[in-house]
């Protein structure tokens, strides 16, 4: 990124965003408009997520934005239709993605939507999760847009089994996340079948998410929670097992991992 005097950002030209949709650089010169990241702040982010060669988040770029103003930028476009948010989607800036998931996330769990309109955020969701390619992303979109709209139609949630199967390891996080809208209305089994459906998995974001949504799972229901770890406890990543423990009692954390 480009900066002017004193530090400030300068505004893109039609160089800097030649793979960006007009309205995704407004959103983006927004951003900027309202926070101006400090020096080296992008990089530290780029860092952070991992957006180096051999990272999860290779070839993603930052422009140093916060979430409290990708927020506020979000509200400020939070009308804008599906073909546009689409526009901000295909930007090559992480926060301008994350303006529209959090517009198409904010539209979907807001009661005044139709389900009509609920389900084509869906579609738009699950065709574009290749713009949902960060934890980040992940975590404050799908349980409001995918886990909004399984809540009313039980009988789409076999696409969480076909998420959980996915080579995408996002889409494999947004399979056990999204099941956090469901924990919320005390509908726990689709939560500890993802589980079980990624025991095995190999990276340590899914043993991650798997340990929260267990420990979730398990403020609704603890005896139950308790059975999944003992039925499970040889296959269940370390990483996941201190994560569903964490609101135990300390003697009772160290019986499960003294069975690991």
């Amino acid at each position: 990124m480009q900066l002017g005097r004193f530090g400030k950002p300068m505004r893109y030209t039609n160089d800097d965003m030649t793979s960006t949709s007009p309205l995704a650089q407004e959103v983006a010169q927004s951003l900027l408009d309202v926070q101006s990241p400090p020096a080296g702040h992008a990089s530290d982010m780029a860092s952070f997520f991992k957006a180096y060669e051999g990272g999860y988040g290779k070839d993603d770029q930052f422009l140093g934005i916060t979430v409290p103003v990708i927020r506020r930028v979000a509200k400020q476009y939070r009308t804008l239709s599906l073909p546009d948010v689409e526009q901000l989607l295909d930007s090559q800036w992480h926060e301008v993605r994350q303006v529209g998931l959090t517009i198409m996330a904010d539209q979907s769990k807001s009661k005044r939507t139709p389900d009509d309109y609920r389900k084509e955020i869906y579609d738009l969701y699950l065709r574009r999760t290749d713009a949902v390619n960060n934890w980040d992303l992940v975590d404050t979109s799908c349980y409001n847009i995918v886990g909004m709209y399984l809540l009313s139609h039980p009988e789409q949630r076999m696409i969480l089994s076909e998420l959980a199967h996915s080579k995408n390891i996002w889409e494999r996080r947004i399979a056990m996340v999204s099941t956090w809208q469901l924990i919320r209305e005390g509908q726990l089994d689709e939560t500890f079948t993802v589980a079980t459906m990624l025991l095995n998995d190999k990276h340590d974001l899914i043993h991650k998410a798997v340990g929260w949504m267990l420990r979730e799972a398990g403020k609704r229901d603890e005896a139950r929670l308790r059975l999944f770890l003992t039925a499970h406890i040889r296959q269940l990543p370390r990483t996941s097992l201190r994560y569903a423990i964490e609101r135990f009692a300390p003697e009772d954390r160290a019986y499960f991992l003294k069975l690991k």
